[in-house]
Parts: structure tokens; C-alpha cells; sequence
């Protein structure tokens, strides 16, 4: 068995979720949060802003840790136990721009609903709400 650390951001500007388009040969598709390996030396949060920025040109910050989320698939001969720590983060702009060597061909900036039902994998569905939840509350408390 393998452990790998990933990290990343639900991506807010102006009440809209970043979310990302990959195609990997037409054999993996789908719409997904920003997310990336944790680096030789990285902090956490220095991983997922790293990520965010290098997946989608997206300037963010971090308000805040949300929470984790864990799954494993299968690779030739081993599985990988994998465990994502996510960040609510706030964009400076709707700016973005897909990272083609990662294979991802399309990224945006969707209202709430609309990321909801885009979004491919239900751990990433569970992560969404949690951040949207906790944005929609400091943003009630005039905390963002």
C-alpha cells in the first residue's frame, strides 16, 4: 500500500466556486476542486496555494482550514491510501487559466448549484458544501 497527502482549495470569488476540467485521454474526465501533492518541505497550506495557483493561475488566500477527506484506488500491482487537507480560499479575481500539463482543459468560475452538480466524486461534493456552509457564515458575520 502507498500513503499519499494531497492538498487544496474551495476557490471563492464573489460567491462563485473555481472548479477545474480534466481529460486525461479521454479516460478520465470530469470537473474537480484544485488540488496537488504536498511538496519535500511544504507546509500544508503552502501546498494547496502552490496548487490552486500552478492547476488554474488563480491568486487565492486561505481563511480558512475546512477538513479532510480520504479515499484509495488502485494502481498496477498496489493501492494508494490517499488523504486531501482542504482550505476555504478567497480569489482576487475570476481570473483563470487551465494547466494543459496536467491535463486540464477548462476552468471557471460557478454559481454554488451549479459546481454542486458538476463536481465528479461525491468526497469532493462533501467538501464543497462544508466550505460553502462556513463562507456563507462569515460572510453573514462580516467576517470576509
Amino acid at each position: 500500500m502507498i500513503n499519499a497527502t494531497s492538498c487544496g482549495g474551495v476557490v471563492i470569488f464573489r460567491g462563485k466556486v473555481l472548479l477545474l476540467y480534466k481529460n486525461y485521454r479521454n479516460k478520465y474526465e470530469g470537473w474537480v476542486l484544485p488540488k496537488g501533492t504536498v511538496e519535500q518541505g511544504e507546509t500544508y497550506e503552502e501546498t494547496a496555494l502552490r496548487e490552486v495557483l500552478e492547476e488554474s493561475g488563480a491568486k487565492a488566500n486561505i481563511v480558512k482550514y475546512i477538513g479532510k477527506s480520504e479515499y484509495s484506488f488502485s494502481v498496477p500491482e498496489n493501492v494508494v491510501e490517499k488523504e486531501v487537507h482542504w482550505y476555504l480560499m478567497m480569489a482576487d479575481s475570476y481570473y483563470s487559466k487551465p494547466q494543459r500539463e496536467e491535463y486540464f482543459v477548462d476552468s471557471g468560475f460557478y454559481k454554488y448549484h451549479e459546481a454542486y452538480h458538476l463536481l465528479r466524486f461525491p468526497n469532493e461534493k462533501q467538501i464543497l458544501e462544508k466550505a460553502y456552509r462556513e463562507y456563507t457564515e462569515l460572510k453573514r458575520k462580516g467576517q470576509l
